[in-house]
């Protein structure tokens, strides 16, 4: 096996111990998942969000997208408006009990995923970290790896 090809194992085997993880942590605690958490931070950072928004940042379909704001709806987090700009989409808000929920998932992420990496000296995790940022931002420019793409 190359080293790129068990640098991806490793990454992908990572990735998805801490996101179960902290996905465990947070419904154990406030009752919802780590995508729940993805969701509702992106509605709250992005101006004008739309389920089309969402879709483009985590690289997954716009139908399941939709499905998950719909969750989020029937939970009371958050709403959707009609888009001024455009009849054919919805802006996505969060409600006062999203954006509460969202105010006391912040600090059970960010603890079980310290808590996760706490074994690794902080200079390294800060490396890879950059590393990581640096590899989606040539992935992200090139638009490799969207839903209906392929390569």
């Amino acid at each position: 096996m190359s080293h790129v090809t068990q640098a991806f194992v490793d990454l992908v085997r990572v990735e998805t111990r801490l996101y179960t993880a902290a996905s465990a942590r947070l419904r154990a605690d406030l009752g919802l998942s780590l995508g729940q958490f993805e969701f509702l931070d992106i509605i709250e950072r992005t101006p004008n969000c739309r389920v089309l928004d969402i879709a483009a940042e985590v690289a997954i379909t716009v139908g399941a997208v939709s499905k998950g704001v719909d969750r989020l709806a029937a939970a009371g987090w958050c709403e959707r408006f009609a888009n001024p700009h455009d009849r054919r989409s919805s802006v996505l808000r969060l409600t006062e009990s999203g954006q509460r929920i969202l105010a006391e998932s912040r600090p059970v992420v960010e603890d079980e995923l310290a808590a996760l990496t706490a074994t690794i000296d902080p200079a390294e995790l800060t490396r890879v970290a950059a590393t990581l940022a640096a590899l989606r931002e040539t992935l992200e420019a090139g638009r490799h790896g969207e839903p209906g793409r392929g390569a």
